[in-house]
């Protein structure tokens, strides 16, 4: 198959693959300003692309569309370093032409998947990975003592640009990425036929600018969720607080009709009015305790990132029937 056999072939699947991970970089700068803008959007936005079939998907594309791009990549320098054998090390002036982005495309490729690393440790193994597998409490990387849910992004910024290592490397890979796709957009469009005197002058230009905005973006991004995690601002916006609370009380809702109704299956598994009161006594004793242990770390997540927002009913709920269950652990207790 061309594609594979011939380096024209091999370049063009460079170019298609780069085409698509352009488009993905821009709506990733997009996605991120909208955390700058509408906080509490962006929670939104990332709920809506947690564990859906529509976003693993689309995860799973981009995966393999990274994946070929490298190992394109990789195949092609392979290749070009064999055709020059020795002559690579000859000491030759270099053409004017020649950027120095082009010679070194592979490094700057090196140094974007390091960061892209950094990124996926830090965002998508803590948020997507953690919904699709459905992670409980205990799993889930923790702020100040409490677990962070997967859908509260601005949370996770929150986690990650505390650290005050983070924009440093996040700035070094945006740098690598505005040389790396700089050459890479019109090189791109160069391999699919776009390559006249006329037009390439053009979409170097428009290569130059789009790569530029949206780096910068990147970095804007980057120093003003640095400025805001350090102010703790994701963790005292009112706003922010407020949907934060609605939704641990969603989970406290969750929680206190799971519970009950494990507890309704125990009971209607056995017939003997009797049987049933030890049944139930049974299940309390097994379960209730795990559920006075998430009812305390309720508790504790309110007062970490809602402490200004009144917890909601279903929060009182589960207070209270953490209580009727202490007091019915009690009772069945025996005596030493």
């Amino acid at each position: 198959m061309w594609l594979t056999s011939s380096s024209i072939g091999r370049k063009f699947v460079m170019a298609l693959t780069g085409i698509c991970l352009v488009l993905f970089v821009t709506f990733h700068v997009l996605m991120n300003a909208v955390a700058l803008i509408w906080p509490t959007a962006y929670n939104v936005v990332c709920e809506f692309l947690g564990a859906n079939w529509y976003a693993l998907v689309a995860s799973a594309g981009l995966a393999v569309l990274f994946i070929i791009h490298i190992v394109y990549a990789c195949w092609l320098t392979l290749q070009n370093r064999k055709a020059r054998g020795a002559d690579r090390y000859a000491v030759t002036s270099r053409p004017p032409q020649v950027e120095w982005a082009s010679k070194n495309m592979l490094v700057l490729g090196i140094v974007i998947l390091a960061f892209l690393v950094v990124h996926l440790i830090q965002f998508w193994a803590k948020m997507q990975w953690q919904e699709l597998r459905h992670a409980e409490l205990a799993v889930l990387p923790v702020l100040d003592g409490t677990p962070v849910p997967p859908a509260m992004g601005t949370l996770m910024l929150q986690l990650a640009f505390s650290e005050i290592w983070t924009p440093i490397v996040y700035i070094i890979g945006f740098i690598a990425l505005w040389f790396h796709m700089n050459h890479g957009f019109w090189s791109m469009l160069h391999t699919v036929g776009w390559n006249n005197n006329v037009w390439m002058p053009r979409l170097k230009k428009i290569g130059c600018w789009w790569t530029s905005i949206v780096v910068l973006l990147f970095i804007a991004q980057a120093v003003v969720f640095t400025v805001h995690a350090q102010n703790k601002y994701y963790t005292t916006d009112s706003a922010l607080q407020e949907q934060y609370a609605e939704y641990w009380d969603n989970y406290a809702e969750k929680m206190q009709n799971e519970f009950f109704s494990e507890m309704t299956k125990a009971v209607k598994a056995v017939n003997d009015p009797m049987a049933q009161r030890t049944a139930q006594q049974e299940f309390v004793e097994k379960s209730g305790r795990q559920f006075m242990e998430e009812a305390q770390l309720l508790d504790s997540i309110s007062k970490v990132q809602f402490p200004g927002v009144m917890p909601g009913k279903n929060f009182g709920n589960v207070q209270q029937t953490s209580m009727q269950i202490g007091y019915m652990i009690g009772n069945t207790q025996q005596p030493n």
